[in-house]
């Protein structure tokens, strides 16, 4: 009876961790997530690099979850909602007052949108916070009216940024894979005859930079050269305006920033599904008897 008990144990855990495995990372779990300050942000500079002033730059949470803004930095800092180019949207959600160096606060968000947010301190921090439903798929709502939407690639991860003209901007990758080039594709909501650059890192190391690339539906996709490592991607689309032909217009030079991209489900469910399925094999094998339910 104990032989047995243990073998269903495990037939158990087998069939859980296969659930978690075969959930898309579109449906990943956003009821928390923790932004950081980036060190030496209270200088300028930040905001010139890859990962941004704030960790990650741009974080997804569940309408009636968290956000913990953690002051990792040296320097005090504030969390303030809106745009600090705008002052009518300045506080109109949250504000934290002075965030002292190793203190944290946190705010609960009560609909879906997007909040941009900065540092009235060291207004150069800027980063956006994505409120989605909870559950909701995070490729929803990213069509356009040129026809189907975009496929999520299998395994993807995705994230989500905004130009200052307010067009939204997505990209869906690929799962990063030692050896395996990584497929990227992007998309600016309700834009026509994109023209950007593309620079893709991991470890610092340059994968992919691909300039003048132009999307007349505001779609395309983009492949990196085989990666070195299965480690997450830091993404830097350069917008580079919209037409055809010269002057091109929009907010030319303005960079989003994707920092750390990598699903949130996928390696280490299947690892998991892997050492379940080998236990019961090794416990079924050893006692001769096959778990009955």
């Amino acid at each position: 009876m104990k032989t047995k008990a243990i073998s269903s144990f495990f037939v158990l855990f087998a069939i859980a961790a296969g659930i978690v495995a075969m959930t898309p990372g579109a449906f990943a779990d956003h009821s928390q997530v923790t932004i950081e300050a980036a060190a030496g942000s209270g200088a300028p500079g930040c905001e010139e690099t890859a990962e941004g002033c704030y960790i990650p730059s741009t974080a997804t949470v569940d309408v009636g979850g968290e956000v913990i803004f953690s002051n990792t930095d040296s320097a005090a800092h504030t969390f303030t909602s809106g745009d600090p180019t705008v002052p009518e949207s300045v506080q109109v959600l949250f504000d934290s007052g002075l965030v002292m160096a190793g203190s944290t606060y946190s705010w609960s968000p009560t609909e879906t949108g997007d909040v941009p947010y900065f540092c009235m301190v060291h207004p150069w921090m800027q980063g956006l916070i994505v409120v989605q439903e909870a559950g909701a798929a995070e490729e929803d709502d990213h069509g356009d009216d040129h026809g189907d939407e975009m496929m999520m690639p299998t395994g993807a991860a995705s994230a989500t940024g905004m130009l200052s003209d307010g067009t939204k901007v997505s990209v869906w990758t690929t799962a990063p894979t030692k050896g395996e080039m990584l497929e990227i594709s992007v998309q600016f909501e309700g834009a026509e005859h994109v023209n950007h650059d593309m620079k893709v890192t991991q470890n610092g190391n340059t994968v992919l930079d691909d300039k003048g690339a132009h999307h007349h539906d505001g779609k395309g996709v983009h492949m990196t050269k085989a990666l070195g490592s299965s480690d997450p991607v830091n993404i830097t689309i350069t917008f580079q305006g919209y037409g055809v032909d010269d002057p091109k217009t929009g907010p030319i030079g303005e960079e989003v920033v994707f920092s750390n991209v990598v699903p949130e489900f996928g390696t280490i469910a299947m690892m998991i599904l892997a050492v379940a399925i080998i236990s019961i094999v090794a416990v079924t094998a050893k006692s001769r008897v096959v778990p009955r339910f």
